[in-house]
């Protein structure tokens, strides 16, 4: 069994998956956007690692995009490696800024305190998870950042390419029975995430409950002990469902890694 990770594919994740969930976080938080409230024009942040695609997320008081808005001011954060960059996600290193200095105080009043918020429901301690609220949305959150995170390790981890070289063209449902749908669109054997539901999916992973969602992807529940009493759905084209599977097996890996 692989378990090795590759500090590369784990940017790619940190970058497009987990700050790729802070749109949702301001969706479902009202403390997030508090923190954008008083944005009053749009603040770009680009992310600038060596390796990657440069990126760019737009914040605005109504919520957070990727891509850049017109005329809005950019803040860069440059690393200095992949490494680097893994580390500021892990909270043990600091970004190296290029912005006008009253920029800067966008980073410390709204970036920062935005991306320690998320952590804390990607990250929850057990009296925050005695809130059913708070646990609903932990796990939600979670779920997206697993989601987006299977289409990077299909698209960049050894294995994970490996594996989408087995799946033909369509997509894979991911569903919560009556909660949430996206899906993963496979397309010449590469992945995209989209958070929402697919109108024909060729196969699909079904959780029954978010309370399911979230042990399994805690590494709390087994997903085949799931799958044998029904808790966890597989059909469809087999060899479709089957390989995200294993992708998403080698996303546990590198999800115990990140924030």
């Amino acid at each position: 069994m692989l378990i090795d990770t590759d500090p590369r594919v784990q940017a790619h994740i940190n970058l497009y998956a987990v700050l790729g969930t802070l749109s949702l976080l301001v969706d479902r938080v009202p403390a997030a956007r508090a923190l954008l409230a008083d944005t009053a024009m749009p603040v770009g942040i680009r992310f600038v690692v060596p390796g990657l695609p440069r990126a760019q997320l737009s914040f605005q008081s109504t919520g957070v995009l990727w891509g850049r808005e017109p005329k809005a001011p950019v803040i860069t954060l440059a690393f200095t490696s992949v490494a680097h960059f893994n580390r500021m996600i892990d909270g043990t290193a600091q970004p190296i800024p290029v912005a006008a200095p009253h920029r800067l105080r966008f980073l410390t009043g709204v970036f920062a305190p935005l991306t320690e918020l998320l952590g804390r429901y990607l990250q929850p301690a057990e009296a925050d998870l005695a809130d059913p609220e708070f646990r609903e949305t932990s796990t939600i959150l979670t779920l997206h950042v697993a989601a987006a995170a299977l289409a990077q390790v299909a698209n960049e981890d050894r294995s994970g390419r490996f594996s989408a070289q087995h799946i033909p063209d369509g997509d894979i449902a991911l569903e919560v029975t009556g909660t949430l749908a996206y899906h993963l669109a496979l397309r010449d054997h590469h992945a995209t995430f989209v958070a929402a539901p697919s109108p024909h999916p060729r196969g699909a992973l079904t959780f029954s409950t978010l309370e399911v969602t979230g042990g399994i992807l805690a590494g709390d529940l087994s997903a085949i002990a799931c799958m044998s009493d029904g808790r966890l759905a597989m059909r469809g084209v087999i060899s479709m469902v089957d390989n995200v599977n294993r992708i998403l097996d080698r996303v546990g890996h590198y999800l115990g890694k990140s924030a």
